[in-house]
């Protein structure tokens, strides 16, 4: 089958590679109808991969149609129209059987967990994808859901609810959104369907700004964010921040921005082991601060499922461009480069 490769540094490929089976009795092989390019994809994109190996299948965002199964297999059958969650349970602990897949029991690593980030669980910007133990970590996708909704649901969406969850936004707070891509901006939405009376969105990118306002968010205009953003809210600061960049900077913009005895909930990936959080600052402030990375998309999806039906998230508005599989460099670029509008790349892999 034909498949993205990461092969090094700003270095994907568009080859072939061994076609999937399904990986035990337990799992299942997907054929994919639509992959998605994730803001996490580019940290191996520009170097950083969570491994010294090359060559393995890219992305962890995709849906799909069951194609082979394996005889323990009892939920799923070839023909079923399918989302892959970006990360995969071991299919027996309790935390996985919840859904709770990075709360693993069996002493797993991130490296078990996630799709595309090295060879052990290669990844689903391919033709197809092998799921293991695929009762737990599938899920039947609802006719009246895209594709491109889909693709948003198997990492971004549950991502930024579980961001704004961990922050107990509570109806008629003020909520600052720092990065306005696709997490960013699913953020803004998942706030509005908690409750939030306001939403204020910080992103370098004016496409990104204009975009989010069309949506009811206050976009932070100026050179000083942090000034605008007291300026917006009478010099209190939002009841919340919700980081969703993983820069130093840009934390430090939630830290120092949030009201008095505020919640700052950073979801955004962040590389530095030394990262200078002030916490004689955060004491006298009152601060609460969660950081994670989503738990388990598994466990967000039923709500969020729900929510997409009723139309109160869109979780397809996000994508911006389509390009078919074998584009997928030149779909890479334009991605890293924030440029022409884009928010998120969706992959045809029949093209």
């Amino acid at each position: 089958m034909k498949a993205l490769t990461y092969e090094g540094k700003h270095d994907i490929r568009f080859g072939d590679v061994a076609d999937p089976v399904p990986p035990g009795g337990a799992g299942a092989v997907v054929q994919v109808t639509m992959a998605g390019i994730c803001g996490s994809d580019l940290h191996i994109y520009d170097g950083h991969p969570l491994t010294s190996d090359l060559g393995f299948i890219t992305g962890h965002e995709c849906v799909g149609v069951v194609v082979d199964t394996g005889k323990e297999v009892t939920r799923f059958k070839p023909g079923d129209r399918v989302l892959v969650p970006a990360s995969a349970g071991c299919g027996q602990c309790s935390p996985c059987l919840s859904g709770l897949v990075f709360r693993c029991e069996q002493g797993r690593s991130i490296l078990d967990v996630c799709y595309g980030v090295n060879p052990r669980l290669q990844g689903s910007q391919a033709q197809a994808v092998a799921v293991p133990h695929a009762d737990t970590n599938l899920l039947h996708l609802p006719e009246g859901i895209s594709d491109e909704a889909g693709i948003a649901l198997a990492d971004n969406t549950p991502t930024a609810w579980y961001g704004c969850r961990r922050a107990r936004i509570q109806p008629g707070e003020t909520v600052l959104v720092v990065g306005l891509g696709p997490v960013g901006l699913m953020a803004a939405q998942s706030a509005f369907a908690m409750g939030a009376a306001r939403v204020l969105g910080v992103d370098l990118v004016e496409e990104r700004r204009v975009f989010a306002a069309a949506s009811g968010v206050e976009p932070v205009e100026g050179d000083d964010a942090l000034a605008a953003i007291k300026e917006m809210t009478a010099g209190r600061g939002p009841e919340v921040v919700v980081e969703a960049v993983g820069a130093d900077a840009t934390i430090k913009l939630a830290l120092e921005s949030v009201r008095h005895a505020g919640r700052v909930s950073v979801i955004g990936v962040n590389h530095n082991a030394a990262f200078p959080l002030d916490l004689w600052a955060a004491q006298t402030k009152e601060l609460e601060f969660t950081i994670g990375v989503c738990s388990g998309v598994q466990y967000e999806l039923p709500t969020l499922i729900a929510l997409t039906e009723a139309g109160r998230i869109k979780p397809e508005s996000v994508v911006s461009h389509h390009f078919a599989l074998s584009e997928g460099p030149e779909a890479y670029k334009l991605f890293h480069s924030r440029a022409d509008g884009v928010r998120k790349v969706a992959l045809d892999p029949m093209r």
